[in-house]
């Protein structure tokens, strides 16, 4: 039986662009730079679109783990949802 997936066990993987996207911010903040802000506007697009285009198209589809109760599968299958 597949166990229920909730956020705190897929949150580590949201933290690894998390807190650069906030240190980065805390730079841009205290020292003004255009590159700063090119890379967290970067940073910002390759983690929300391309994190999911990932998921959806890529990993989780073909992934074997999802059989076992995988949770970002479980969190991001839109046909998996009831």
């Amino acid at each position: 039986m597949l166990k229920k997936a909730c956020w705190k066990e897929i949150l580590p993987d949201f933290l690894v662009s998390i807190i650069p996207l906030f240190v980065g911010r805390a730079l841009f903040i205290f020292n003004f730079n255009w590159l700063i802000l090119l890379l967290i506007v970067l940073l910002a697009i390759l983690t929300s679109a391309g994190n999911s285009f990932v998921r959806g198209s890529l990993a989780c589809k073909f992934c074997k783990q999802r059989e076992i109760g995988c949770p970002a599968e479980q969190l991001f299958n839109k046909k998996g949802k009831k």
